[in-house]
């Protein structure tokens, strides 16, 4: 009996889903506050639909959850490395305060949630050796 990889209870496929559901609101309702006009700072929520996407296709056709699944890391992947943007203005950090706010944002999740997806393939890797 092969038992999945979960972080607080969740399974990857149900963190990506959430994960997703969070940068879609997060660039939604930064977009807002910050009254926004420039299509950048919907970057988050772009990627976050297709991990949203991507999460839920792995939950419904499960013959292909692990190439889904190798998909919605690809964009956390991407995310992390688009929030180190960061580092370029690091000597005015926070002069666009909204824009910093989320490539810290992506930079901190994105590196985490690529660290949990790896976890999640390692943890895959040594229940089919087992």
């Amino acid at each position: 009996m092969t038992q999945e990889y979960k972080f607080m209870g969740m399974n990857m496929e149900r963190v990506s889903s959430l994960y997703g559901l969070f940068l879609i609101l997060w660039g939604l309702i930064v977009s807002s506050i910050s009254n926004s006009d420039s299509f950048t700072s919907y970057i988050p929520s772009i990627f976050g639909v297709f991990i949203l996407i991507f999460a839920l296709l792995a939950i419904v056709i499960s013959s292909k959850k692990k190439l889904f699944m190798h998909i919605v890391v690809t964009f956390g992947l991407i995310i992390f490395i688009g929030g180190l943007d960061i580092i370029r203005n690091f000597s005015n950090l926070f002069d666009n305060f909204w824009a910093d706010l989320s490539k810290l944002m992506m930079m901190i999740t994105g590196l985490f949630f690529t660290y949990l997806c790896i976890k999640s393939f390692i943890h895959a890797r040594k229940q089919r050796t087992n």
